[in-house]
């Protein structure tokens, strides 16, 4: 294989930009062609595609969000819609394709091959961690550290005026964000989807904790696991506390990637192309005990992301 492309899709994620980097260099060193796909599956099928040199990519490690940017691309479901995707690609001679996104954007690359022929290599970028194959996304360490800066300031202001704040973090269905930010930042709950929780237990809890001196508390919600303004009014209600809410946003989904999420991307993009250099089958690439795997998209989306209980349990002992 001596063409290939790169394209970005779905949500955004610290450390795609070092992963296009790590593509289109590791492309450029084996002397293949390499071309960037603009706004994703959006972009292919318009034919936004455009060659990328090594210059491309200069000072781009250190940079958050996405240059080739990115797009959610619903109507890329219809085969027809594909069959457009696949001609733009033979009209520029590539033969390989290499997608950096999450779940939906495997579902794209795996529809794309088995239907077309297209290899397709799959880097797992999304903050929310939540592809069961592999232990870690590309930008999933970072958001965690923006969110455990978040817990730091919030800790201040919280303690200063006696309050209790709830704070809001990203992750849909998958609990893992809030989890480890909630471990990471000693916070004193932690509601996630995977689990179930009482509230009265929670409100009683931190009635409790005033009556002992302790003033102020942190609570850290998946956007999974509940209403935020609802959680906290209730929450109020019961212990007396005043509960303030904050929703981190989009804030967790930029700003430079951390050394863990740099490191990842450079292995990730590394492996695509050795992949696709070889002519290799498509499948998505991922991280299992640090050692680099390769699993099919069939076996991709098996179920969702396995909560790490263990770790909860951790934390539930720790807040006490």
């Amino acid at each position: 294989m001596e063409r290939i492309a790169v394209l970005t899709s779905g949500g955004d994620a610290p450390g795609m930009n070092a992963c296009i980097r790590a593509v289109v260099r590791t492309a450029l060193n084996n002397k293949m062609d390499i071309y960037g796909v603009e706004r994703g599956y959006a972009g292919l099928i318009k034919g936004e595609i455009t060659r990328l040199g090594t210059r491309s990519v200069s000072d781009m490690i250190h940079k958050g969000g996405t240059f080739l940017r990115t797009a959610r691309c619903p109507e890329f479901k219809d085969v027809e819609v594909q069959r457009r995707a696949a001609e733009a690609l033979s009209a520029y001679g590539i033969e390989g394709l290499v997608v950096i996104g999450g779940d939906g954007t495997f579902r794209g690359a795996k529809d794309l091959s088995e239907n077309f022929g297209i290899k397709i290599v799959g880097i797992p970028g999304t903050i929310d961690n939540d592809l069961s194959y592999t232990d870690y996304t590309v930008g999933f360490d970072t958001a965690v550290n923006s969110v455990l800066w978040a817990i730091n300031n919030l800790r201040d202001t919280m303690h200063s005026h006696d309050r209790v704040c709830l704070l809001e973090v990203m992750g849909r269905a998958c609990g893992d964000i809030a989890l480890y930010a909630g471990v990471a930042g000693g916070a004193e709950y932690v509601l996630v989807p995977e689990i179930p929780y009482n509230l009265d237990e929670i409100a009683s809890s931190i009635k409790k904790s005033y009556l002992r001196g302790k003033t102020s508390n942190m609570i850290i919600l998946a956007e999974g696991a509940g209403n935020r303004d609802e959680i906290a009014a209730y929450i109020q209600e019961k212990s007396g506390i005043s509960v303030k809410t904050t929703n981190f946003g989009y804030i967790q989904r930029g700003g430079s990637p951390n050394m863990a999420d740099r490191i990842l991307a450079a292995r990730f993009g590394y492996k695509a192309v050795e992949i696709l250099k070889a002519d290799g089958d498509s499948c998505a690439i991922g991280i299992k005990d640090n050692k680099v795997i390769t699993v099919p998209f069939s076996e991709v989306a098996n179920g969702g992301k396995k909560f790490d209980t263990k770790l909860y349990d951790i934390a539930h002992v720790l807040s006490l």
